[in-house]
């Protein structure tokens, strides 16, 4: 226990300094930006690569995979479910508020996460490799469908399999899962660099994060929304671990540790990507935008909260 308090607190501690920094603008306006893009396509992979190409391949592609797909897809249609015949919205804002409530931020914050308190960033590949390849696509490709932006034949297909093929982590995992499948190793020349430039991953994530958290003000009354993203944010950091706890401890069997990584990926905030996805289509921006905000800001201390029932 004293283990994970102590992941949560490094995490915080790095946030905080993200924070402090913006505060004081010691980066300049951009920095936040710049942060982001340095993770998301040059950190992040090589972390990711080293790690998978060192795990075992029967950690990733476990039950934790499973637990995974079900409680994602299960929250992902009860939550559509609830968005459009309960509080009557039409059916792309409630795609919009689907993905609120069950896409996780499997990189900005679920790596950090997964290596500070789980121990080990290939808890985390799994949901990326599952987000990434098959549940946002799906998502993004109803979206297309019901919105002006559709486009014909191979230009559409295009339009969902190139973000994936080229997405950087799914890449860097890839070529991390290769290696580790083949046992072969990498020049210690080569990975030398890849280990560096990988270790400024989650410091750049975190700090980026903190940076965002300034001067962020979300559940405007004017807005219209407000229940709408109280809502998607119980879904997110409530119903969806409850229900990975439910699938991993009484259809799998899962205990111990293993039952608390599958309950903690699944707490994983709203990823940020659902909030672009909504700027794109122009619609439910407003849920999308909050809920992000709020479920990144409880999420890390629901997820201790959660460690200290699990443990």
């Amino acid at each position: 226990m004293l283990g994970v308090l102590s992941g949560f607190f490094v995490v915080w501690a790095i946030i905080g300094a993200g924070w402090f920094v913006a505060r004081k603008q010691l980066l300049g306006a951009n920095a936040q930006n710049v942060l982001s893009r340095l993770s998301f396509f040059v950190a992040s992979p090589a972390l990711l690569l080293e790690t998978l190409a060192n795990s075992d391949l029967s950690t990733v592609f476990s039950s934790h995979l499973l637990v995974i797909t079900v409680s994602s897809t299960v929250i992902g249609i009860v939550s559509f479910a609830v968005f459009r015949w309960v509080r009557r919205r039409e059916f792309s804002e409630s795609l919009v508020a689907s993905m609120s409530s069950s896409v996780a931020n499997s990189a900005n914050l679920g790596i950090p996460i997964s290596v500070f308190v789980l121990g080990n960033a290939s808890y985390v590949a799994p949901l990326l490799i599952f987000q990434l390849a098959l549940f946002t696509p799906t998502y993004l490709l109803m979206l297309d469908g019901t919105t002006a932006t559709a486009k014909p034949g191979a230009a559409r297909v295009l339009q969902f399999v190139l973000p994936v093929v080229t997405n950087p982590n799914i890449v860097g995992s890839m070529v991390g899962l290769v290696l580790a499948m083949t046992k072969w190793h990498l020049p210690e020349l080569v990975m030398q660099p890849i280990h560096l430039i990988g270790g400024a991953a989650i410091p750049a994530m975190l700090m980026a994060f903190g940076i965002s958290l300034q001067g962020s003000r979300p559940l405007k009354a004017d807005d219209g929304r407000r229940f709408d993203t109280l809502l998607a944010s119980v879904l997110k950091l409530v119903a969806h671990p409850l229900i990975a706890y439910l699938f991993a401890r009484f259809a799998l069997g899962l205990e111990a540790h293993a039952l608390f990584a599958a309950v903690v990926t699944a707490a994983l905030p709203t990823a940020q990507n659902v909030y672009v996805a909504a700027q794109r289509y122009q619609r439910g921006i407003v849920v999308a935008k909050d809920t992000v905000l709020i479920t990144t800001v409880v999420a890390v201390p629901a997820m201790a909260i959660m460690a200290a029932l699990l443990a």
